[in-house]
């Protein structure tokens, strides 16, 4: 069997994650948290191109990965049009919607734009993005709300959640597609999805600010208190999305997005810390229940993912909430490099074809 060599790359809100697989085994891990500081010197997602691309070389350099070497760059897919699952080759349209964000702004929108660069200085190598945020399978109930201009749409972590739920059901002695699942994946943005046999037909969109608030946004916010705050003339338009996604959350009450420092402040006494942690799980744990009666209460198993769920506290907090629903599987952190590289090794043995991203 051919041997391929793939860098996976994920950047995300507050991290960028990279990985070297030859074939099927890891070669080279490495998580790269951002600061505040790192990120705050830029006016927006895509000028932060350079410093992760750089960052990126500079540890594979370190780590004596020979670039030269690798087959295939594949990067987390960002915020495109609303696509079907699967794995796209990175194309002019698609760097174009990147660059754009024609769905708006995220880190993931910086994948296929750095997975496209440097595979364009490697022999033969591809670029794709696989299983982006804005995969849609929602139910068409789904999608309504309360104004006709302002439908529901999808945004979320389905490259983790689905990576996850498949994990899960093979554990099982299952098939994702037989089960109906809850995920809810915890990072800088928190998105719970209702998963019924293998498509997720309803999830809140953790980008733009609905479902529980999160290190980092804001989540459903009063509407009233909204359009009071947009004109009050106190807040530009920037500052407003900054509110929304960026400022929110643990930020905007304790200054931070580091989970793992509230509940250090939490250990020391600081009951205000206390409070808005125990907020953002109750709020999760809610969500979490609203699922529930999507799925009309047959639901096989609940699953936390996601970086925060490294927190005894927070599991803690929303198992005791949720767990009458149905058995609580933790996964702590993120399965998404595997997933990955996965799915573009699958390209690269011809088990699958790209899909054209138009």
């Amino acid at each position: 069997m051919d041997n391929f060599r793939i860098l996976a790359i994920n950047p995300g809100s507050t991290s960028t994650k990279i990985a070297v697989f030859d074939n099927e085994r890891s070669i080279f891990l490495k998580s790269i948290n951002h600061s505040n500081t790192d990120l705050d010197q830029f006016a927006s997602i895509t000028d932060q191109f350079e410093f992760r691309k750089e960052v990126i070389l500079n540890e594979l350099i370190q780590a004596d990965i020979d670039i030269e070497k690798i087959n295939a760059v594949v990067g987390r897919g960002g915020l495109v049009k609303p696509i079907e699952s699967g794995v796209y080759e990175v194309n002019e349209a698609l760097k174009h919607d990147l660059i754009k964000g024609v769905m708006g702004e995220h880190a993931s929108n910086l994948g296929g734009l750095i997975a496209d660069d440097i595979a364009k200085s490697l022999p033969g190598a591809r670029a794709f993005i696989t299983d982006p945020v804005v995969v849609d399978e929602l139910e068409d109930v789904a999608r309504i709300t309360g104004n006709p201009d302002m439908p529901r749409r999808s945004i979320f972590h389905a490259l983790n959640q689905k990576a996850v739920a498949r994990v899960f059901a093979k554990t099982r002695g299952f098939v994702y597609e037989e089960l109906n699942l809850i995920v809810a994946h915890m990072g800088g943005g928190v998105s719970v999805g209702a998963h019924k046999q293998g498509k997720v037909i309803d999830v809140n969109n953790a980008l733009e600010g609905y479902g529980p608030f999160s290190p980092e946004r804001a989540g459903t916010l009063p509407t009233g208190a909204i359009i009071k705050a947009c004109y009050s003339g106190d807040y530009t338009y920037e500052e407003m999305k900054k509110m929304v996604n960026g400022k929110g959350g643990l930020v905007a009450h304790l200054g931070t997005n580091q989970a793992y420092d509230v509940v250090q402040r939490i250990e020391k006494g600081d009951k205000q810390a206390e409070l808005v942690l125990s907020a953002m799980c109750y709020q999760i744990g809610k969500t979490i229940g609203g699922c529930a009666t999507v799925l009309k209460g047959k639901i096989n198993g609940i699953i936390l993912t996601g970086g925060i769920a490294h927190s005894e506290y927070v599991v803690n907090y929303i198992k005791d909430m949720v767990d009458f629903i149905a058995p609580v599987a933790v996964y702590p952190g993120e399965d998404e490099m595997t997933a990955l590289m996965q799915n573009a090794l699958m390209v690269l043995q011809n088990k699958v074809e790209t899909k054209i991203y138009k």
